[in-house]
């Protein structure tokens, strides 16, 4: 008997001392892993992509500095970031421009607040194929982000035009995955937004085709999505981060090799590689068009409809444009003034 007490004591001692460790390493984890600060923390979802620059910069500029605490969380996907959105996870989504069209004819009530860093879409195809243009694509397959993308509607544009409809295999790819399979020759061409285009430009593996500017003036790629409640619980917060995002880009615009030093290390890419998308050519990349204009909206949502992408044109309540409008653009000077502004 005593024995048997003897072995009960022995497991019940390795059990509680496996509880306690695990207890242990799971307060670890908490510490290490959890943002712990009085500051309200604002999730952002984006892409590692130009046209969201915005958001790694302010996250980077408020580890330290203001009453807000901005947390970016990088997606692969627009897809799943929608969802994150949908579900309350995340407080602004960068989001892929027509994906906030298809949100708000779904129902849900989302406003778009600002628009990212223009111009910074690239088409490009496999060397070996040596396009010239479009025609040059016939049976061939293009990648571009998703269905609901920009790229994907200039790309159905330009097909509509030169009379190429059903004769180019348009495909959906992350653009994360796209250089490789062009690389491998999986893939002929591809249209997105940079540095994933620079990726095969710069390696050699690929040829311009198109620069977006060039085809489609004014593009939009990506933009801010908050939902409707967020705005009504927390106007001014919703309005500090549209003014850093402004301020943000037109900081960057300024002081581009830092604002690279910031975006390689969120991104995972190369130094060189997003220098050579930011300023090749130069002064490509457009910073100061941010402000959500509902006639550009509307322009996308009549092209999704014309090419059965939507059923309905309709962006009733879609724009919010009073942020953007009055974001206070002086006094731009250091990273953290982007965030700790003190106003003439």
């Amino acid at each position: 008997m005593l024995h048997k007490l003897k072995d009960i004591s022995i497991v019940w001692f390795i059990f509680s001392g496996m509880m306690i460790w695990l207890v242990f390493i799971s307060y670890m984890h908490f510490l290490l892993n959890t943002e712990h600060s009085e500051r309200r923390i604002i999730s952002l979802g984006y892409m590692p992509v130009v046209t969201n620059m915005a958001a790694p910069i302010l996250d980077y500029a408020s580890k330290n500095t203001g009453d807000i605490r901005y947390k970016a969380i990088k997606y692969s996907s627009f897809a799943e970031m929608a969802e994150s959105l949908r579900n309350g996870q995340i407080e602004a989504a960068f989001m892929i421009a027509p994906l906030s069209i298809v949100l708000r004819q779904q129902g849900e009530d989302v406003r778009v607040v600002y628009i990212g860093n223009r111009h910074e879409s690239t088409f490009v195809a496999r060397k070996a194929l040596n396009v010239k243009s479009l025609n040059d694509l016939i049976g061939k397959t293009v990648a571009v982000p998703m269905r609901y993308s920009g790229h994907n509607i200039s790309l159905l544009k330009l097909i509509d035009e030169k009379g190429l409809t059903g004769r180019i295999n348009v495909v959906e790819m992350n653009p994360p995955d796209m250089a490789a399979a062009l690389s491998t020759g999986s893939l002929d061409a591809y249209y997105v937004g940079e540095p994933f285009a620079a990726q095969t430009l710069k390696s050699g593996d690929a040829d311009l085709v198109y620069y977006v500017e060039d085809v489609w003036p004014g593009f939009m790629c990506n933009l801010v999505v908050v939902r409707q409640d967020f705005i009504d619980e927390n106007p001014s917060i919703v309005r500090e981060f549209v003014q850093g995002a402004v301020r943000s880009g037109l900081w960057a615009k300024k002081n581009t090799k830092e604002a690279i030093k910031i975006a390689v290390d969120y991104w995972n890419q190369s130094e060189s590689l997003v220098e050579y998308a930011l300023t090749t050519p130069a002064d490509r990349i457009i910073y100061n068009q941010y402000v959500p204009v509902e006639k550009e909206l509307q322009y996308m949502a009549d092209l999704m409809k014309q090419f059965n992408l939507l059923e309905s044109n309709d962006i009733t309540g879609l724009v919010d444009d009073q942020f953007a409008k009055t974001a206070y653009l002086g006094k731009i000077s250091t990273l953290e003034s982007i965030i700790s502004i003190k106003r003439d």
